[in-house]
């Protein structure tokens, strides 16, 4: 469950970081260039993956609290 939440969220930090650069125009070559909605999604889907990365973080020493 944790290398899937860390790769997800890695996934959807790349993603949203592209989006964004696209969205404000400094990525060329897209139909998605210079459009504002992917300025705004991009972020968005950066902050999730950001989230499911804390999350992933927080399990891992969630389960070492345990054995000691």
């Amino acid at each position: 469950m944790k290398t899937t939440l860390i790769v997800l969220g890695a996934a959807l930090v790349i993603m949203g970081s592209v989006f964004t650069l696209q969205g404000l125009g400094y990525v060329s070559g897209s139909p998605m260039t210079d459009e504002t909605l992917w300025a705004i999604v991009g972020p968005i889907l950066a902050v999730v993956g950001i989230v499911l990365l804390v999350l992933a973080a927080r399990t891992g020493r969630s389960g070492n609290q345990g054995s000691k």
